[in-house]
């Protein structure tokens, strides 16, 4: 059930009604039925890997709990606890392998073997990739760790912490929330708020333009280009489009997704994780990672690069595990060689970065550059946009080879591809560039006048009521009328829906 689709304009209204009618204290258990049938809504069977996520999660939190009140040797208690921890993890990432990693482990060992001169291995095996599971695994995975650490209380309600493991608004492609965050709200009930409800729908009406009006349209371009790599080797001004639209594609796409589950889970009371925070407006792409996708990169801090030692080691040590996070986030994001590479290429990008800040410094104190003049943030701007692009190529690509050949085609530059109508060739006339073009300028006013760190809500609010509204009917006839919506209303999926 996508957030665009018919389905989820009814199922959601439906469930907002019912939950703010039935009385407070169990109000959580209509979410929770409401949050396993939206997933069951893609196939019901896989519900039952939800379901052994959450059981074996909120198991290991009553027995680490438990050891924490029943074992008095310390030594004892905390080799008890952390042997949970791992089973935790290794169950959970069983899982995890089996349906998303299976046949990318297989044919990795099945190349290696081959190599070897020794006869592969064949499996019949054959699994859809459950919808959601590197999100919910990972939520739940967060849980174990936290009530390892004390940074949370042992949830002995099990319905209710599944509730946490599903909540609907943010089940299958996040934010990615910590149990200390989350579960706390599931255990009060919310009274509806008519401001809160309102502030709600506006985040979700902005999360469909970005959506429906940007990601979508830009969809139509990028998917042509990739649709044919016969022409990636002349490709030129091309390729360099495509390259420019994924970026801000992604961004629009999984950006418009995060709104609007924050919005969804505002009508209803929960505060979610703001998982974009103006990354383009970024000075380098380090401080992009730290802006983009906010809820899977504080996981991997969290979970993985301050166990790893963090910064907190030698500088070899430190790029180490820079590097071994960005490859684990690579793989994260699908089982494929290109987001290894992916992942890689964003370390090498980070690691270089870093290098080279001194003598960048230093360089632009000679040049005497002002870091806060208009020119200097928009050549940041452009240079984060760009490389940032770059890698996506990796991410977007079916293979590497692929990938390389996108790239070398942006080297056979035709400037004058940007008159002759060569553009025109892949899928978008000249009025959907134009609409483009006008989306993307929207875009960039909104993080524009973010730039104080309010949002854009709180603006709106403080502007005359005839102003105020006129912009919230400007939105939604936007998204009504130069929304992508396919033929038949046919929903597209969001690009971290395949994760």
């Amino acid at each position: 059930m996508l957030f665009n689709s018919l389905h989820f304009l009814l199922f959601f209204p439906i469930v907002v009604g019912i939950y703010f009618i039935i009385p407070g204290k169990i109000r959580w258990g209509w979410l929770l039925a409401a949050s396993y049938y939206y997933y069951m809504s893609w196939n019901a069977k896989y519900a039952l890997l939800l379901g052994a996520s959450t059981v074996i999660t909120w198991l290991s939190g009553l027995l680490i709990n438990r050891c924490n009140e029943k074992e008095n040797n310390e030594k004892r208690r905390e080799i008890l606890k952390k042997l949970l921890v791992a089973v935790s993890f290794l169950t959970n990432l069983a899982i995890l392998f089996v349906f998303k990693y299976f046949h990318f482990g297989l044919n990795a060992l099945n190349k290696l073997l081959s190599l070897l001169h020794i006869t592969t291995i064949r499996s019949s095996f054959s699994v859809l990739l459950p919808v959601g599971i590197s999100f919910y695994i990972l939520q739940a995975l967060s849980y174990t760790m936290d009530v390892y650490r004390g940074k949370v209380r042992v949830e002995r309600n099990l319905l209710k912490y599944a509730l946490f493991v599903s909540f609907f608004p943010q089940l299958v492609a996040g934010p990615i929330e910590r149990s200390q965050d989350l579960l706390p709200q599931i255990l009060v009930p919310h009274s509806f708020d008519f401001d809160r409800v309102k502030r709600g729908l506006w985040l979700m009406l902005w999360g469909y333009f970005q959506k429906l009006v940007i990601a979508d349209r830009l969809a139509i371009y990028v998917n042509t280009v990739y649709g044919a790599p016969s022409h990636y080797l002349n490709g030129g001004i091309i390729n360099l489009t495509a390259l420019v639209f994924f970026a801000f594609q992604t961004y629009a796409d999984f950006a418009g997704y995060s709104n609007l589950a924050q919005g969804a889970a505002e009508v209803l009371g929960f505060r979610l994780t703001t998982n974009f925070v103006r990354p383009f407006f970024s000075i380098n792409i380090t401080e992009f990672w730290t802006r983009w996708h906010v809820s899977l990169s504080r996981w991997f801090v969290n979970y993985l690069y301050i166990p790893l030692g963090g910064n907190r080691v030698g500088k070899l040590r430190f790029y180490c595990n820079l590097m071994i996070v960005f490859l684990a986030s690579g793989l994260w994001h699908g089982a494929n060689w290109t987001f290894l590479v992916w992942g890689g290429l964003n370390g090498m990008i980070s690691i270089t970065e870093r290098l080279l800040t001194p003598l960048w410094r230093k360089l632009r104190a000679f040049l005497g550059f002002n870091d806060r003049s208009g020119l200097m943030k928009c050549l940041q701007s452009l240079y984060v946009i760009f490389m940032f692009g770059f890698v996506q190529v990796f991410f977007r690509s079916e293979t590497i080879s692929q990938a390389f050949d996108f790239l070398k085609g942006m080297l056979r530059f035709n400037p004058y591809d940007l008159f002759n109508g060569k553009l025109l060739e892949y899928g978008m006339d000249r009025a959907n560039f134009v609409i483009t073009a006008g989306s993307l300028l929207v875009l960039f006013a909104v993080s524009w006048i973010q730039r104080d760190g309010r949002s854009l809500r709180s603006k709106i609010e403080a502007q005359p009521l005839v102003l105020r509204w006129g912009l919230i009917f400007s939105a939604l006839a936007a998204v009504l009328f130069f929304g992508i919506y396919g033929p038949g209303f046919d929903a597209s999926q969001f690009i971290y829906f395949q994760f």
